[in-house]
């Protein structure tokens, strides 16, 4: 007589384990590049900013100005705090609270290949690799990368 035989068995349980098991090992670095990824998207959000703040600068005074950098040093994996000297106060932007990449804005008008114009810089090191994605802007042009899109 056949018995009605419910459930699973070993074999199909070790399948679906090893299915989950290549899954997860796909999925886990593309998430954890991914969190980089929007890490990384303060620096050119916040020199957008910075651009915006030199060009309104320049509508008032007639000239650029120079600022930071700040923080001193490039943060890695935590957040630090934004400390503005007097030269970001001049400039009206500030970071809100604690931030993942160092600023800094030099007025390049005085070079003789940049015209009334200034660069803006931002580095980070979301991962705490020692190798720096990098950001600039100056007046004609929005942030724009200057590193390798996968470094972080």
């Amino acid at each position: 007589m056949l018995r009605n035989r419910k459930g699973f068995t070993l074999i199909e349980l070790m399948i679906v384990v090893a299915i989950i098991g290549i899954l997860a090992a796909i999925a886990i670095p593309n998430f954890i590049s991914m969190q980089l990824r929007a890490k990384r998207a303060e620096l050119p959000s916040n020199l957008d900013g910075v651009r915006t703040a030199e060009k309104a600068y320049h509508a008032e005074w007639d000239t650029f100005t120079s600022a930071g950098p700040s923080p001193a040093t490039t943060p890695g994996r935590p957040q630090v705090v934004f400390s503005p000297v007097a030269a970001w106060e001049l400039l009206g932007w500030t970071a809100d609270g604690k931030v993942r990449g160092k600023y800094q804005v030099t007025n390049t008008s005085g070079s003789s290949s940049q015209a009334d114009n200034f660069l803006g810089s931002a580095v980070s090191d979301v991962d705490g690799d020692s190798t720096e994605a990098s950001y600039t802007c100056n007046r004609p042009e929005k942030s724009k990368m200057i590193s390798a899109n996968n470094v972080y």
